[in-house]
């Protein structure tokens, strides 16, 4: 009788852990920052540039700052003095706005946070949000301005993050169209459409915003008619929206070049005209790809406030100036800039951080 030949089943053994110096904490640091000697000369140069600057910016800041103090004598002169802040907060953000008034600019704030909020939940369909970003400007101008029911407010008063807000979003919400009108126009088949869209785009974009704003304050008064007069405010806004509208056309442009032929041949084989192809085929693929692009440019185009003090507007950073010649806060420059630095990188940082979040959700 021959007996059954035994089976031997192969049990892999468990696998052994990593060597503590290829993984973990140390692992990481030996791939990324001491992997040649040239990337550990600069990780440890980095290091001791830290070490120089970050320990006497915290203690300048924080530590040996002063909180609470209502006049600049009562802050040391070791740290910084953040009363400064306290006490020119009105002042930074609505500029010398009426106080009486004040509760005009929180109304205004309100509605643009539920805005805001509305947007970044996605709380009501797109093409109703749309109409909500463009109807906004007008019951804030009506309760910033005054007029029906409410009392006057001279728009020489406003200033501050407030004028700086109203000049961006405005300049947002209608330069978006018009560039996007501007692009169309300059791809039109139609020669006197395309010649016209493509002078506009290049005289704007040769020349730099302050010579524009310059031009829409100073020059513009000089060509209308006697007795036409135009608010400051509103020609220095149409310069801003002008010269935004030019840079996003380009951006566009760059996103309508991106779409194959295919798409507009096989929109029009389904029947559609060639706008209905463009509008609702071609369009929004093209906006889809320029989408950093086009935030990139909202970012812009809110630090480009700043420049309106060349042509006597005081928004944010013209009130942080004016402020510092306080003579009861003299001296105090380095803490005015820091807020002043701190409150453009939060704005700047929400705006780009939903542009983030529409190249993630794939949405427009």
């Amino acid at each position: 009788m021959m007996h059954a030949e035994k089976i031997e089943i192969f049990v892999p053994s468990p696998s052994e852990e990593p060597p503590l110096e290829s993984s973990g904490v140390i692992g990481w640091m030996r791939r990324n920052l001491f992997s040649t000697p040239l990337s550990s000369f600069l990780t440890l140069a980095a290091l001791l540039l830290l070490y120089k600057t970050i320990p006497p910016i915290f203690s300048w800041a924080f530590f040996k700052a002063t909180w609470l103090s209502d006049t600049a004598g009562e802050a040391t002169r070791q740290g910084a003095c953040w009363g400064f802040v306290k006490a020119k907060f009105r002042v930074l953000m609505v500029g010398i706005y009426p106080e009486a008034h004040i509760s005009r600019p929180l109304a205004c704030l309100a509605l643009f946070t539920l805005a805001c909020i509305t947007t970044v939940f996605r709380l009501v369909p797109a093409r109703l949000l749309m109409a909500l970003w463009f109807l906004l400007p007008l019951p804030i101008f009506w309760i910033i301005n005054g007029g029906i029911g409410l009392a006057h407010v001279d728009q020489s008063l406003w200033g501050g993050l407030m004028l700086s807000m109203g000049l961006a979003v405005v300049g947002i919400l209608l330069s978006l169209p018009i560039g996007i009108l501007l692009a169309l126009g300059r791809r039109s088949e139609m020669a006197t459409v395309k010649a016209i869209c493509t002078g506009i785009i290049e005289l704007v974009r040769g020349v730099p915003l302050i010579t524009i704003l310059f031009m829409a304050s100073v020059m513009l008064p000089l060509f209308l008619p006697e007795g036409v007069t135009i608010n400051n405010l509103l020609r220095v806004q149409f310069g801003v929206i002008l010269f935004s509208s030019a840079y996003i056309a380009e951006v566009v442009r760059g996103g309508l070049q991106a779409i194959g032929p295919g798409q507009m041949e096989a929109a029009l084989s389904t029947g559609l005209t060639p706008w209905q192809a463009t509008r609702m085929i071609v369009l929004p693929q093209a906006l889809r790809h320029v989408v950093p692009a086009i935030i990139g440019r909202c970012v812009a185009l809110f630090k480009d406030t700043s420049l309106v003090i060349i042509v006597g507007l005081l928004d944010f950073l013209g009130m942080i100036k004016a402020s510092t010649q306080d003579p009861d806060w003299l001296g105090h420059e380095a803490e005015a800039y820091v807020f002043c630095a701190l409150v453009y990188w939060m704005i700047c940082f929400a705006i780009s951080r939903y542009g983030r979040s529409i190249e993630k959700n794939n949405t427009w």
